[in-house]
Parts: C-alpha cells; structure tokens; sequence
C-alpha cells in the first residue's frame, strides 16, 4: 500500500528547509534572529554586534525556531514550526560564503555581505550553525520530537523545490480548476479551496476560510521525477 505522506523525517527537514530563523533563546533568553538552515538542515544564523550570541567563542547551548509560511492571496498563514535545540558555534571560514547563500535564500540582508568580509574581526555580524541536538515540531495535527540521527539522516524531499513553482502556479492561475476538481474527487463544493502542499507521495489541499480543513489525496505511487509530478496533480484538477 503507497504511503499517504512522507516519512516523518523527510517532511520536517523538507518543512526546515523552506523556513526562515525567527527566534533565539540563549540562557533562558527569547530574541529575534535571522537565518535559515543550510544543505544538511542546520540552522545557520546571523549575529550582529550587540546580540546575545556574537562574543561566542566556543559553543553555547541555544534552541532556535524555524518558521514555515504558505502565502495564499497575499496572507501568510504558517505550515509549521520547527525548534532546533543544539550547541552554536562559528561557521567555519572555508562554509561561510554557502551559509550566507543559504540565509539570503530567505532574508536579504546587507550585513550578510559584511560577516563574509568581515571575518574574523570583532566588529563585524557574525555566522553561527548549530551542532544539532534534537527537533522539536508542530505541524498541523502532528507535533513531537526527531532525534539529531533521525533528522540529520534524512533528506527533504527531492522534489520539493519544483514542487513549490507548482503549487504557487496553481494557486495563482488555476484555483477555479483545482475547486472543480477536488468537489468532484470529494463528492460536494470546495470553496475555497487552495493547495497547501504538494510532494512526491501526494498532494493536500485546505478547504474553507473561517474553519479551514485540510485534506490529503496520496498518489497511486511516488512521483519519481517531475514529470511523475504533474501527471499526478492533473488527476486532481481535471474536471472530467
């Protein structure tokens, strides 16, 4: 029998991988901080003179939350949250470049050009990672805890980024088919209706605006490429 949904560990370091950094808590301490997660799903940060962590010189334990958002008509309405807990330390000189490449993904920011040329001097904003301890996450009815193993061995979902281009076309350009569609699959009117997410294993959309329900359609079998990808959506949006 497919799977509905991804392996666990695969959806939150695909969840991860499209958040951005939005709060620190260092001794006990809450603040905001900007960063994102890097190729291995560690939360790389950008520290400013001033801010709690850029003296560190050795490591500190922090936990740092990662948020997801899904924009649907111009409102940000959050998929998930992610809270990495772990040690933070310096990025390495020879990664600092892809760390900030991998922050910019998410928040464009000047002083990401002043910690790559600044590095090294005590006045410049600093890269942090974090040395990943556990995870902690809540998305939609599902919240628990991944061990640094389960979530560090794990890889998003290899069609996660097409699959983002897809779902944001969808929504923009083709609604009025996908409600057509998904009453039709469901048996009884589906507005609004918007695609919420769309991976390999199948496609959720959320239905309503007050009360919204999400509902999940696995494909028969994995998408394998994109191809596999979009033939699967079209079961959902045809209207025949």
């Amino acid at each position: 029998m497919p799977l509905a949904a991804p392996p666990l560990p695969e959806r939150i370091r695909t969840l991860a991988a499209t958040s951005r950094a939005g709060q620190l808590v260092v001794d006990g301490v809450r603040c905001p901080v900007s960063g994102a997660v890097d190729g291995a799903g560690r939360p790389v940060l950008l520290v400013r003179p001033g801010e709690p962590l850029h003296p560190l010189r050795g490591d500190a334990v922090v936990s740092v939350s990662l948020t997801s958002m899904r924009v649907l008509g111009g409102v940000e309405h959050p998929r998930g949250i992610v809270e990495v807990q772990g040690w933070a330390e310096a990025v390495p000189e020879d990664e600092v470049r892809a760390a900030a490449v991998a922050i910019a993904e998410h928040v464009a920011d000047e002083a990401l050009f002043e910690a790559i040329e600044g590095y090294g001097s005590p006045d410049a904003p600093r890269l942090l990672r974090l040395d990943v301890g556990q995870v902690v996450y809540l998305t939609g009815e599902d919240s628990g805890v991944l061990d640094a193993d389960e979530y560090m061995d794990a890889s998003p979902d290899p069609l996660a980024e097409v699959a983002e281009r897809v779902l944001a076309h969808v929504n923009g350009a083709h609604r009025a088919q996908l409600a057509s569609g998904v009453g039709r699959l469901l048996g009884l009117p589906a507005e609004p209706v918007w695609l919420w997410e769309l991976d390999r294993y199948g496609a959720t959309v959320r239905i309503g605006e007050d009360d919204p329900a999400l509902v999940r359609f696995p494909w028969p079998e994995p998408a394998g490429t994109v191809v596999g990808l979009e033939e699967s959506l079209r079961a959902i949006l045809c209207t025949c």
